[in-house]
């Protein structure tokens, strides 16, 4: 499997507005969670440890949770998911003030460029 093609799914998904939040698992988690990146509005997480995963949702908005199939086992996966699913954004004004910031560097280095007008 290829793990570009499920990123590209899961975010598909949540873009749409069929999904609120979507999971991927890789061997290492890695390779999902870079693909995933790249699409605008994802913000993917890679997780290994409960506090991350639901504090990922509760200061960054994290919409995606990856995980690593070769790094962790079965019964932490699970918690995880739990943790992610259960978790919600706070709202508080820092975290606002910081993903308007990522929106920012999203929005100025995945947007295509404008092309310049060229006066004849």
């Amino acid at each position: 499997m290829d793990y570009p093609d499920y990123a590209a799914k899961v975010g598909e998904a949540i873009i749409s507005g069929k999904a609120y939040r979507g999971i991927l698992i890789c061997g290492s988690g890695v390779g999902a969670s870079v693909a995933a990146n790249k699409i605008k509005g994802i913000r993917a997480g890679l997780c290994h440890d409960g506090y991350s995963a639901h504090q990922g949702v509760e200061h960054d908005e994290m919409n995606v949770l990856v995980l690593g199939s070769r790094v962790i086992g079965t019964a932490l996966a699970q918690d995880l998911v739990q943790l992610f699913l259960a978790a919600r954004f706070t709202q508080e004004k820092r975290h606002v003030r910081r993903l308007a910031k990522v929106a920012t560097l999203e929005a100025h280095f995945c947007d295509p460029p404008k092309k310049k007008s060229r006066k004849r």
